[in-house]
Parts: structure tokens; sequence; C-alpha cells
């Protein structure tokens, strides 16, 4: 039975024994620098409570994740922090895990993610993240974008299963198999796009749901996420949402619909799938 969060310092038990929030804040394609959107992001996230941030290699805002929280005076155990690799291999790993680490300016990384298995070299790559585990450096290893065929070629090589596998999930991308099969072996599942990027806020019975609640068409796709138990990152820049996103905790969807969520047609929104992606090592 998948953990389903309470309020927003809820947290699950990953596999590996460490405890990951289970809501925080997504910073893709938040842009960095002094004038960018991610450190006012990030600061007004950890003023109102969120303690998750989930950032990577790709998005090129590690440093502005690093200064906020730096700048918030939180305890670096109080701030879950996830970054990603974005193409593999043993050296390249090792190489640019020391970068993000330098950036985010922490001592430690609680969850790092091979990113995509686009660019093959898996194996190589999770060894290097297991190793960086074993001294310490990271908390726990994942993966992103894994189709079952990837995630059964490490179980495979002998290797112990992620903790966590990071897809995107929300009504129009569900992806049932590959959320049971992380499900049966004790993946942990976490949710990014839960939003849709924006493209789906005018879909009729999406704005139904939201009126017959009273919330918005975001905070309903963030519920349904939350109570099928996902781990659930919304990405904002905007204060007013930011705040909006998290107040999520003290109402539910009930079964009707939840059931009208969870036949939304599989179409519209056709992202690369990770089981088109061939298993390569």
């Amino acid at each position: 039975m998948a953990s389903v969060a309470k309020d927003i310092t809820s947290k699950i038990t990953l596999n590996d024994g460490v405890s990951m929030p289970l809501f925080g804040l997504g910073v893709w394609r938040a842009s960095p620098g002094p004038v960018g959107q991610t450190e006012e992001a990030v600061e007004l996230a950890l003023q109102k409570g969120y303690r998750m941030i989930d950032t990577a290699e790709m998005y090129e805002n590690e440093a502005d994740v690093g200064r906020e929280l730096k700048k918030s005076g939180l305890d670096r155990e109080d701030v879950f922090i996830v970054t990603k690799l974005s193409e593999n291999g043993y050296d390249r790993c090792k190489k640019i895990f020391k970068e993000s680490l330098e950036k985010l300016d922490v001592p430690y990384i609680d969850l790092y993610l091979v990113h995509s298995p686009k660019s093959g070299k898996i194996i190589e790559t999770y060894k290097a993240m297991l190793e960086l585990k074993k001294q310490g450096l990271i908390r726990s290893v994942g993966v992103s974008n894994f189709g079952i065929q990837h995630l059964e070629g490490i179980k495979s090589n002998g290797l112990p299963v992620p903790s966590v596998n990071q897809i995107e999930l929300h009504p129009w991308q569900q992806k049932p198999d590959i959320v049971k099969y992380c499900r049966d072996n004790n993946i942990a599942v976490m949710g990014y796009a839960p939003l849709v990027k924006g493209q789906r806020f005018d879909d009729e019975a999406l704005c139904g749901i939201a009126k017959r609640n009273n919330k918005s068409p975001a905070q309903i796709l963030i519920r349904w996420s939350l109570q099928h138990g996902f781990i659930t990152i919304p990405k904002s820049v905007h204060s007013s949402r930011i705040e909006e996103n998290m107040l999520v905790f003290d109402w539910s969807l009930n079964d009707e619909n939840m059931a009208i969520l969870d036949n939304f047609p599989d179409k519209s929104c056709k992202p690369w799938n990770p089981c088109d992606v061939l298993w390569t090592g």
C-alpha cells in the first residue's frame, strides 16, 4: 500500500532506510542566476515549509538552489536535495557529481538520479553512484525515466534496485505497468510534471472536478498524484502558485472524481516513453 501524504512534512521510507519527503518543489526550466527565477522560488518554498527541492545538472540551477539553502538558515538535514546526472558514464558521473556537490555547496546529496537511460552506460554509471553512496556522499541512488527493461537490466547485473524511479505522471501519462513493477520491487515512484506543464488546465473534465471541489485545476492534479501515493514535485516560479500548490492536504478527491481522472485517455500528451528506449547496459 502506497503512502499518502497527510501534510507537507509527510515522508516515505525508501528501500535503503532513508526517509524522503512525499512533496517538494521542482525547478525544471526555472531560470538560473542573480536575476533568474530559481532563487526566488526556492526561497519562498523553503519559507512556506517545502522541505524537498528537485534540480538537475541539465537545469543549470544547482548553484541557485545551494545559495538559497544556505540563506534559509535551515539545517542541512532538514532539506532533502535531489539532483540528476544528464549524460552517463563512470568517469563522467564522478566528475559531474563533484561539480554538482560544489554548486549546491553541500557535504552530501540526498538522492542522486541517473537522469535517463537514453545515453546508455547504465551499469557503469550506476556502479559509480553506488561507490559515491558508500563514501557517504550520496544517501540514496535512484533513476529517472526508466522503463521496466532498464530496471530489470540493473537487477540482472546483480545490483541493488534503485530507491526511486522518477517518471512523468499525471492523468494523461499514468504508466500503470511501470508503477506496478516499481511497487512490486519496493522502488518508490516519484512523479514529475504533475501539472502537465500547464498544458491541460482548460480540460473540460478537469475543470468540472475543480469547480465541484472549489479548487484550482492545478490543485486537483497535485491531489490526484498524492492520493496515488506518488512522491510529487510540482514546479512553479510564481509565489501565488507555490503557495496554492501546497494547499492540498486538508481535503481529498472522492472515489467518483478519482475514477474520472484515472480514466482520462492516454493521449494528447505524448513525450518520449522510457519503454521505447532499448536496454543498452
